[in-house]
């Protein structure tokens, strides 16, 4: 492991069992975390490179323990349940889970310099009154995990919260930290692009194609992120239908794309192989 800090703290939760910290271990050494009476843990879903599908990102999701990781996603039942604080709590509880399970394995998956996708709710970005990403930050220095790998996932907002995005946009990079932002669509994304100006545009794979005015769109959309300096990924990647689509538009747009979606991963507790072999085509492409 390339981060003693890290090493060093796992050493201290499985040498103590059940002490008064949020955070365990498992019989595996994963990290669980406790809220509401509930145990989850981490799974991973790797964000890959459409072209050739090596994986540059791993995005961190939140699931029961009780399936070993594989369980149920547990974060819309929680946070129906919990206040504004306890929301935020759990926000940040999800958040250290995911860079504790990522970068614990990191190396013996060949992850090593992957990026790690964390999500961050929509309920934490009105709840927290300034300088978010801080309390954070203060995380990933203590177990010195590196913060430049790190992409947070802001989620999408209503054209009456434009300005909250501009703020937490701007605390978050002065945290030192790289985010992405969630189009609505083409339209929508223009204007992040200007507004915003994120490190990565998420769009829904599942909007592209069938006509080829939203093509266009779309490529016109993709040439002014490549001018801008910024990703473009395409995610909730289903269908095959989807996935020619985009091997359509990336041709068209001359730029390569990033994709993720249950047609070539489905989140697991161990990080995925790091390349799938040729073109990416659909989940079970052989490394």
């Amino acid at each position: 492991m390339r981060f003693p800090v890290l090493n060093q703290y796992l050493s201290r939760l499985s040498r103590d069992g059940a002490t008064q910290t949020s955070i365990q271990l498992d019989a595996h050494g994963r990290a669980q975390g406790r809220f509401f009476n509930c145990t989850m843990t981490s799974a991973f879903q790797p964000v890959r490179e459409l072209q050739h599908g090596a994986a540059v990102a791993y995005e961190g999701l939140a699931r029961s323990a009780a399936g070993g990781g594989e369980g149920l996603s547990l974060w819309k039942l929680l946070d129906s349940a919990a206040s504004d604080d306890e929301s935020v709590e759990l926000d940040r509880l999800c958040r250290m889970l995911h860079a504790i399970n990522f970068f614990r394995q990191e190396d013996a998956a060949g992850a090593a310099n992957t990026d790690l996708y964390l999500n961050v709710h929509s309920r934490l970005l009105s709840a927290v009154s300034s300088n978010h990403g801080y309390a954070f930050r203060r995380i990933l220095d203590a177990l010195e995990l590196p913060l430049a790998r790190i992409v947070l996932l802001l989620p999408p907002v209503t054209a009456q919260q434009g300005w909250l995005i501009n703020y937490v946009a701007d605390n978050y990079r002065r945290n030192g930290f790289r985010f992405a932002v969630q189009a609505a669509g083409v339209q929508d994304g223009a204007a992040l692009l200007e507004r915003v100006r994120p490190d990565v545009l998420r769009l829904d794979a599942r909007a592209v194609g069938g006509a080829i005015e939203a093509d266009a769109a779309t490529v016109a959309l993709l040439e002014q992120a490549r001018c801008a300096g910024v990703r473009a990924e395409f995610h909730r990647l289903d269908s095959v239908a989807a996935l020619q689509s985009l091997h359509r538009i990336a041709e068209a747009a001359g730029t390569a794309l990033l994709a993720q979606g249950s047609l070539l991963d489905v989140p697991q507790p161990v990080l995925a192989p790091p390349v799938l072999g040729g073109e990416v085509s659909a989940r079970g492409v052989a490394p």
